[in-house]
Parts: C-alpha cells; sequence; structure tokens
C-alpha cells in the first residue's frame, strides 16, 4: 500500500502542466487531492483527465477556483480540507516578460504577487491549520533555475524565484519541526508555459542540457513527491534542481 493513502495533499496551479501531473501522481497514489487553480475551464478539463488516476488510487478529488489573491483567499481555500492536511504544493505562478521600464512596472507587481505574496499567504495560513497537530506536515515551493542563471527578458520572474528560495530557507528555520518545507527549481520543461522559450532557440537551449532533452511534467512531480515522503523526513530548508544538468555544465 502507498504511503499516500489516505493523507490530504493540496496542489496550487493545479490546471498548468506540472500541476496536472502532480495532482495525477498523488492521486494515483490514493491520496485525497485539493486541486486548486485560477482557471475554471482548464481547472474542470484537468477534473475529467485525472478521474482515471481517482479510481485507480481509490483516494479523493475536490477541486477549487482561486487565485490566492488575499490572506482570506488562502485561508479559505485550505478550509476545504476537512482533516489535516499533510502536504502543500505550491506551483502557481505566472511567467511574462519585461521591459525594465518605470512605466510598465505592472510587470512587476503581476510577477511578485503570483509568485512571492501568495505563496507568503499560503504558507501562513497553513502554519494557523497545522498547529497542534502532531503529524509532521510539508511545504513544496517552486523556484525555477532562473534564480541561479537570471533570465534577460525575465528580470522580475528571476528575483522571484530567488526570493522563494529564501522563503523556503527561512520557513524551515521558523517551521521545524512541524513542518517540512523545500523547493523545487525546474529547468525547462514541455509545458504550455515555456513553449514561446523553447520555440524561440530550441537547438541552442538543448546543447546547453547534458541529457539532450527538456525535461517533461513527470520529472518534476517525481521530485515533488519525493520531497513528500518519508524518504525524505531528514531533508528541509533545500532547493532541489531538476534540469537535466543545465545549471551544472
Amino acid at each position: 500500500m502507498s504511503e499516500f493513502k489516505g493523507r490530504h495533499v493540496v496542489v496550487t496551479g493545479a490546471a498548468g502542466g506540472l500541476g496536472r501531473a502532480t495532482v495525477q501522481r498523488f492521486l494515483r497514489d490514493g491520496a485525497s487531492v485539493l486541486a486548486v487553480d485560477i482557471d475554471s475551464g482548464r481547472l474542470a478539463d484537468a477534473a475529467a483527465h485525472w478521474q482515471p488516476a481517482v479510481a485507480a488510487g481509490g483516494g479523493r478529488l475536490d477541486t477549487q477556483v482561486s487565485g490566492l489573491g488575499s490572506p482570506q483567499a488562502c485561508v479559505e481555500v485550505l478550509a476545504r480540507v476537512d482533516a489535516p492536511i499533510d502536504a502543500v504544493i505550491h506551483l502557481a505562478g505566472t511567467l511574462e516578460p519585461d521591459f525594465l521600464d518605470l512605466e510598465r512596472r505592472d510587470v512587476w507587481d503581476r510577477t511578485v504577487a503570483s509568485h512571492l505574496t501568495n505563496a507568503f499567504d499560503l504558507c501562513a495560513a497553513y502554519h494557523r491549520h497545522r498547529r497542534d497537530r502532531p503529524q509532521p506536515g510539508r511545504i513544496v515551493l517552486t523556484s525555477s533555475i532562473a534564480y541561479r542563471r537570471g533570465s534577460a527578458e525575465y528580470t522580475a520572474y528571476s528575483a522571484v524565484k530567488g526570493g522563494l528560495v529564501g522563503m523556503t530557507r527561512a520557513l524551515s528555520r521558523k517551521l521545524a519541526p512541524q513542518v517540512l518545507v523545500n523547493a523545487i527549481a525546474p529547468g525547462i520543461i514541455e509545458t504550455p508555459m515555456t513553449v514561446d522559450v523553447r520555440a524561440s532557440s530550441e537547438q541552442e537551449l538543448l546543447g546547453r542540457i547534458p541529457l539532450g532533452r527538456f525535461g517533461v511534467p513527470d520529472d518534476v512531480a517525481g521530485a515533488i513527491r519525493f520531497l513528500c515522503s518519508r524518504d525524505a523526513a531528514y531533508i528541509t530548508g533545500q532547493t532541489l534542481t531538476i534540469d537535466g544538468g543545465m545549471t551544472n555544465a
């Protein structure tokens, strides 16, 4: 029997490429999953896609439309789960090029809100939810290799992904030992979010990746599962890079 049987997991950004694969992985392992996304249409489509995994794993799937745009919104999302939440996996976020232009600071503001601010609010809501719970919980935040390499056209995105690494380290100290907090830093993964990036210079990018391919969502979902498993019981405050060796080449 899977160790996730009967466990309760919340996944944000659930209708995106990484979210779909992550929800699928936990449902197949028998977890009960609350899938959260801002896009109701994409979430409904994803829910239909997940039904075979629900049947196979025997867990439960619930969905919630939310942009996590305020502390109260984050509290309300977690309140949808009528049991102690074992893991919160925060994949929600945006990817917009910015212009380093004082007249276009709207991209910066949206990027900070959709990555850093909602991560802080969600973690604070989970901290409240976990009080006085004996079973350790897990948080997995989503950074990117952009925090290490920088991206010339995505200054705001690179900055907030670095901020999430700092948040991971700080929360791993603040919430220990009740909650283990780690992050993932994916490289170029084949999802709708990276279509333009891959199309612009595919061969050049592949040439920088020792494994010779872009990642697929299951590569990331497997790493997230590991960080939420018993095998990662002595790991906290870490950022796991999933990039086929790109940032080591």
